[in-house]
């Protein structure tokens, strides 16, 4: 009698297993969230001659994709969200710098590239926002992770001025 117990309670608890599972895993599809596509420019050059043109300045964010923690919490708080998307169309031009540890992640030309530009700003810490100008002189900086609504501010004030 105890072993059929015993066998009744580990089938009940491995059925409950399953079923739990099954039921995250269809929780979290329901609740994907839409990733708000922003007008990230290729190349610095590129970056810097729409900025002339436009007349805007050029936010370059400095980043390890694959390995900077706070990095990746900025990209889902305030990179891509609708309210970042409204300000950087109208006001920034924007240059992602990617310096991932994997380096299969992005082509070695722009590895070379992103090396050159974390070299040149003198960038130690990610994530980093730096504005440039259209010449490449630097306006603007904030360094490290701080909460998304102290950005806000600072896109502000250097658009402002610009």
């Amino acid at each position: 009698m105890n072993k059929f117990i015993g066998i009744f309670a580990i089938g009940l608890l491995a059925f409950q297993s399953i079923q739990s599972q099954e039921i995250a895993i269809d929780s979290v599809n329901v609740f994907e969230v839409k990733k708000v596509e922003l007008n990230w420019v290729p190349t610095y050059k590129e970056a810097l001659k729409i900025s002339k043109k436009e007349k805007k300045p050029v936010l370059i964010y400095f980043t390890g994709s694959d390995w900077c923690g706070p990095c990746k919490v900025l990209d889902e708080e305030l990179f891509y969200t609708d309210k970042f998307k409204s300000i950087s169309d109208t006001d920034l031009v924007l240059l992602e710098v990617d310096i991932p540890r994997r380096k299969d992640l992005i082509d070695p030309e722009k590895m070379s590239e992103n090396l050159y530009l974390k070299d040149k700003y003198k960038v130690k810490s990610f994530p980093t926002l730096m504005v440039v100008n259209h010449r490449g002189k630097k306006i603007a900086e904030k360094k490290g992770y701080v909460m998304t609504e102290y950005y806000y501010p600072f896109f502000k004030e250097v658009i402002r001025k610009y």
